[in-house]
């Protein structure tokens, strides 16, 4: 195998190790959920619930290491170590919203982070397993530097206008696909966000159609994310 393609057979193993992980990991949290007699169980030593995201960042420092360690033309070894990756990340985004909150909110409805940073994550693996160029446009990568730096910035501030916004998803996955966080950048700020309460004064007719756009359109389409993402993770409690 080429040199060439040592790079996209290093995010292929991350992104199975991320996915078959975060598969495993959600139907043995779901049968302990479920107090399934003959399932293992958490893991308590002396009463200590060690979480997933103990195991997940271990396996992270030692797929990191591992893979800076390995000479470059060991590919099974750097193949491994990426995979390896995989399974920590998919652990430690697992309770990504136990590190945001500092305290266990895994099957609450802040718990909902955690699935959508592991979604996230498998998104961007999936963009760039297909070629996508962070901040920039692939055709421009044959032009001249100052092109592509201008290209990069302005895409990066649109980015982050749309994640300003509100818009999370456009705004991050916007940094790998050219002109999705310029729309996120031009549409409506959602209620709450940072740029509303900066830009939309009480009262006004944008944040009186930032608030109906919230209801009509975006509330149904987040409950069609919700009850996807708890067909395979689990369903979260509302209140």
């Amino acid at each position: 195998m080429s040199t060439l393609h040592l790079p996209q057979s290093r995010l292929l193993f991350f992104l199975l190790g991320l996915v078959v992980t975060f598969v495993l990991i959600r139907i043995s949290v779901r049968l302990i959920r479920a107090k399934v007699r003959w399932w293992p169980g958490n893991i308590k030593p002396g009463g200590t619930h060690i979480h997933h995201v103990v195991f997940g960042t271990v396996f992270m420092l030692l797929g990191g290491v591992l893979g800076l360690a390995a000479p470059d033309d060991e590919h099974g070894l750097r193949v491994s170590a990426a995979a390896l990756m995989g399974v920590g990340a998919a652990l430690v985004l697992d309770e990504f919203a136990l590190i945001l909150h500092l305290r266990d909110v895994y099957w609450s409805k802040d718990g909902r982070l955690s699935v959508d940073a592991v979604f996230l994550a498998v998104g961007l693996t999936g963009l760039l397993l297909l070629g996508a160029r962070p901040l920039g446009y692939d055709e421009l990568y044959h032009e001249g530097v100052g092109l592509r730096l201008v290209v990069i910035l302005v895409n990066l501030v649109f980015a982050i206008v749309a994640l300003l916004k509100g818009k999370v998803w456009t705004g991050l996955l916007g940094l790998l696909i050219p002109v999705l966080p310029e729309i996120g950048a031009v549409r409506l700020a959602r209620p709450g966000s940072p740029w509303a309460r900066w830009r939309y004064t009480e009262g006004s007719r944008k944040l009186r159609r930032a608030y109906h756009r919230e209801a009509k359109i975006r509330q149904p389409l987040i409950r069609a994310k919700i009850r996807f993402q708890e067909f395979i993770s689990g369903r979260h409690d509302d209140d």
